[in-house]
């Protein structure tokens, strides 16, 4: 049996060296041996990038190891909703491979969104953000895509910050990175971007609902760029930002816990 974690891939460097890190957290509380895999992109990081190693890519993973004689794997999915698109394309992808490689079987380990600590997580980075801070602004932010799924997650921890931060913060908003075109997709609305135009705004941490750093997250991201903007139109605006997700010590301990039931069950079949 193999177990990996999982994540959707960057050509970032730091991203995948993010998973690294998760993995090796998670593997070590667990006491099992944890790959780091993405699902596609970061196998074009150049290796140098990432301390000689290059990355793995989920075919060719499974490909190498059902080849080694391999046929039965556990992943972790290192996102935040794994039951969105992504999820659902991923699935699709594994059973693609099943059937190309002859066969193997596959199971998921639940992720952050299946459990309670992910509130909690997001609530502990905001508090870290707003030390100092009078009663700051809060807005949760996830990167928002065609399923409603992921909305519902975003909204969902929101309620639970709010619940757990009560009277520490004002108000509380969720919000979304960007949306696809039309009114079906309006469950990503309001974005960041029509959040941070509203009059009043003056101290303000994001949240963002990222696991790892790159091309959205992260200093140079997209989510600072448009934080940035907001504050060239309104110059009393000052954003916050709060530490990612996966780098949070129960995001490893959650994920670790969860690996640790399902691998007894598997035992117990």
């Amino acid at each position: 049996m193999k177990v990996a974690l999982v994540d959707n891939g960057s050509l970032e460097p730091a991203a995948h060296e993010s998973l690294r890190s998760a993995a090796r957290s998670i593997g070590e509380i667990a006491g099992v041996s944890v790959e780091a895999v993405s699902w596609r992109h970061s196998g074009r990081i150049a290796a140098r990038e990432l301390g000689g190693s290059p990355a793995w890519t989920l075919a060719p993973w499974i490909r190498t190891r059902v080849s080694e004689g391999e046929r039965e794997f556990v992943l972790l999915p290192f996102f935040i909703s794994p039951q969105g698109a992504i999820g659902s394309l991923l699935r699709r992808d594994l059973e693609a491979l099943r059937a190309s490689t002859g066969g193997f079987e596959y199971s998921f380990v639940p992720g952050l969104a299946e459990g309670p600590a992910l509130p909690g997580i997001v609530a502990s980075r905001v508090r870290d953000a707003a030390a100092g801070m009078q009663r700051p602004s809060v807005v949760v932010v996830d990167h928002g895509g065609p399923s409603p799924a992921s909305a519902a997650v975003r909204d969902r921890v929101a309620d639970g910050v709010r619940a757990i931060l009560g009277a520490d913060i004002g108000a509380l908003m969720a919000a979304s990175m960007e949306s696809p075109d039309g009114p079906e997709f309006g469950f990503n609305r309001p974005l960041l971007s029509e959040v941070l135009e509203r009059p009043g705004l003056r101290a303000v941490v994001i949240a963002p609902l990222f696991l790892s750093p790159g091309r959205h997250a992260g200093p140079g991201g997209d989510l600072a760029r448009i934080a940035r903007e907001a504050r060239e139109r309104s110059p009393l605006l000052r954003c916050h930002f709060a530490e990612l997700v996966g780098s949070h010590p129960a995001a490893a301990e959650f994920l670790a816990g969860a690996l640790a039931d399902v691998l007894q069950e598997e035992a117990r079949i």
